[in-house]
């Protein structure tokens, strides 16, 4: 699980258009990194005032982007005003991994009956970049081209279903990676990207998708540890 770039096949990548998109819509992917890539820490409440101030909105917008967050699960209410990011629990983490081991495997098995040249080429270099987060010890940059690597994956699958599940549930264990990042250091995380690329350009899917099926199994036990220690 090799857990600031935007990832380019992320659902709430900003439009490429020269219209802007509406400021809720601004406002609930700007709101929606914060928690993925752990800004907003698990348990932290922040008031609606708070998050305006934050990213120089209006209220209207902030409230549509959390009732946004909180039905995907990703936020949830205090009272007074106040919301926070949901924490782990152990019986969370079960489910996460049956969802996610579930999901994705199947996801990376797609990817590799359809990746290109380009796409292998565009996940190395995605790769080597997050060996050197890694190395340096850049906890930001190492969970965002983590969910990166990823979500790449997700959108050569040409599954729209399963990638809208499977990256939803990056805002269920997304935010707790920077507490394990801060626990144990990047260099301490389990790391299956290099099989799981391997397998993709020699065109084994079920290879490929047992790759991703260990990363997900050994990164989200790492976090139960971790959380638990």
């Amino acid at each position: 699980m090799k857990n600031r770039a935007v990832p380019e096949s992320a659902q709430h990548q900003v439009p490429t258009s020269a219209t802007p998109p509406p400021a809720h819509e601004t406002v609930y992917r700007r709101l929606r990194d914060s928690i993925l890539f752990g800004e907003l820490a698990p348990g932290q409440a922040v008031t609606i005032q708070g998050i305006a101030e934050m990213f120089g909105a209006g209220v209207t917008p902030v409230r549509e982007a959390i009732r946004r967050l909180t039905a995907e699960g990703a936020l949830e209410f205090q009272g007074n005003r106040r919301v926070c990011v949901p924490q782990l629990t152990v019986a969370n983490i079960d489910e996460l991994i049956f969802a996610r081991q579930t999901i994705e495997p199947q996801l990376a098995k797609r990817a590799t009956e359809r990746a290109t040249e380009k796409n292998l080429a565009c996940l190395t270099d995605i790769d080597n970049r997050l060996d050197n987060a890694i190395a340096h010890g850049d906890v930001g940059s190492y969970l965002e081209l983590n969910y990166r690597f990823h979500t790449c994956i997700y959108s050569l699958a040409d599954a729209p279903i399963l990638q809208a599940i499977a990256d939803g549930l990056w805002l269920r264990f997304g935010p707790s990676l920077r507490v394990v990042c801060g626990r144990l250091g990047t260099q301490n995380l389990p790391d299956q990207h290099k099989e799981a690329l391997a397998a993709m350009r020699a065109g084994d899917a079920e290879a490929t998708a047992e790759a991703m099926r260990q990363d997900v199994i050994q990164g989200m036990e790492q976090v139960r540890r971790a959380l638990a220690g």
